[in-house]
């Protein structure tokens, strides 16, 4: 086991002669980081004496930058991630098309296509049996919309996935995507 993994003895908690000394306790290490980080925020937000903007940038001092090498991927949390972002997807087209078709039947839409049908095929006797809704009705287009929106989940993750693993396949020939991070300048 490496250190970071190893249970804390109860021998480490007592300071003995000889030995390294005791770690310190998580509230302890806790502590330091955050009255560092304190220190550090008070640092940076003391703008307003002579360490303005023109102050760091006549010291001539750079950002620090980081060249970075993304050099794998998790298939797994890709998969996670996508099939979550494909299910979102997929409620946010059945709700659409569900607005859709119901502003088109309150508009009058499926009625006046009706109407319009009938004029052109029967005339003026009126007595048409056609019905628009009978084809491209709420029921037979939500049904097929939560089809859809099924298969996209399925073959979205599925393909998410199957990206992740060839990225990795890549990035061991190849060496991965390089990335520099810069910090904002004050």
């Amino acid at each position: 086991m490496s250190d970071r993994t190893a249970p804390p003895s109860r021998d480490a908690a007592r300071p003995t002669a000889g030995k390294e000394p005791a770690r310190r306790s998580l509230t302890e290490r806790l502590q330091d980081t955050m009255s560092n980080a304190a220190q550090e925020h008070r640092a940076n937000a003391d703008t307003g004496n002579a360490r303005g903007r023109r102050a760091s940038r006549a010291s001539g001092r750079q950002p620090r930058r980081a060249r970075l090498r993304l050099t794998r991927i998790d298939p797994w949390s890709v998969m996670k991630t996508s099939f979550l972002l494909s299910v979102a997807f997929g409620v946010v087209t059945f709700v659409a098309i569900f607005m859709v078709w119901s502003v088109l039947g309150a508009a009058g839409v499926w009625d006046s296509i009706n109407s319009a049908v009938a004029s052109i095929v029967e005339g003026d006797s009126g007595n048409s049996t056609f019905d628009v809704t009978d084809y491209v009705g709420m029921s037979r287009v939500l049904g097929f919309t939560l089809l859809v929106s099924v298969l996209d989940v399925v073959l979205l993750t599925a393909i998410a996935t199957l990206t992740a693993f060839l990225y990795n396949l890549a990035a061991a020939l190849l060496g991965g995507i390089e990335v520099t991070l810069a910090e904002d300048e004050k």
